[in-house]
């Protein structure tokens, strides 16, 4: 069966959307995990983060970005 133009071209546009939507959900849920991690960060004491092998000047400056700066590495 072929499908007319206007309907491929319905198609292409559902999955790029679809595709679309895969990156936004993956970049927020990368995001939040990030957020989790660096509230956690910002609660430890000063002998755990020595145990890390951070200052408390760097755990805040960690814990300070926003969400959406996520490390590269973590990104597909």
């Amino acid at each position: 069966m072929f499908a007319s133009v206007a309907t491929s071209t319905m198609t292409i546009r559902h999955v790029e959307m679809q595709s679309s939507l895969d990156r936004l959900v993956e970049t927020l849920r990368l995001g939040l995990a990030a957020h989790r991690q660096r509230q956690a960060l910002r609660g430890l004491d000063a002998a755990r983060l020595a145990d890390i092998g951070l200052s408390e000047k760097a755990a805040l400056a960690e814990a300070d970005r926003p969400f959406w700066d996520v490390p590269v590495s973590w990104r597909g």
